[in-house]
């Protein structure tokens, strides 16, 4: 029973595997003809102080409005999580993952947003954007 136990703690699952193997993919965007905004919040993104080795929680909020390629939402999954045991500061990992994005989107306008849950009294939101956004006339 002991010897179970340890074969399943070093084995790896397929979660892991599934997050190591994981790259961000996209497919066509299926209406080329119209300006349209995607809305993404993960809020459960986590990464490690590249200083003290704490671990960072922040929910991300992704806007974008595709070009020709729309990212796959279980890749921005599992590309997110690949963050989880990475010593990574606030706005490097914010800056990196636009910058993935962008490189296999090349999207007409994207924003993200990074809100850093409270650390030592701090409160960081970092945001960046890339591209001009196209106004859309939306009533909701």
């Amino acid at each position: 029973m002991i010897r179970q136990e340890k074969d399943i703690n070093e084995r790896i699952m397929y979660g892991e595997r599934e997050i190591e193997d994981g790259r961000l993919n996209c497919f066509p965007n299926p209406n080329t003809n119209r300006d349209y905004e995607i809305s993404i919040e993960f809020p459960e993104f986590t990464c490690k102080c590249p200083f003290s080795g704490y671990p960072d929680f922040a929910t991300l909020r992704i806007k974008y409005q595709p070009n020709s390629m729309v990212i796959e939402l279980k890749a921005i999954k599992l590309y997110l999580n690949s963050f989880r045991e990475k010593k990574i500061s606030h706005e490097e990992v914010t800056n990196k993952i636009i910058d993935d994005f962008v490189k296999v989107s090349d999207p007409k306008w994207m924003q993200l947003e990074a809100d850093f849950n409270p650390r030592g009294n701090v409160h960081t939101i970092i945001r960046v954007c890339h591209g001009k956004r196209n106004n859309l006339e939306l009533i909701i």
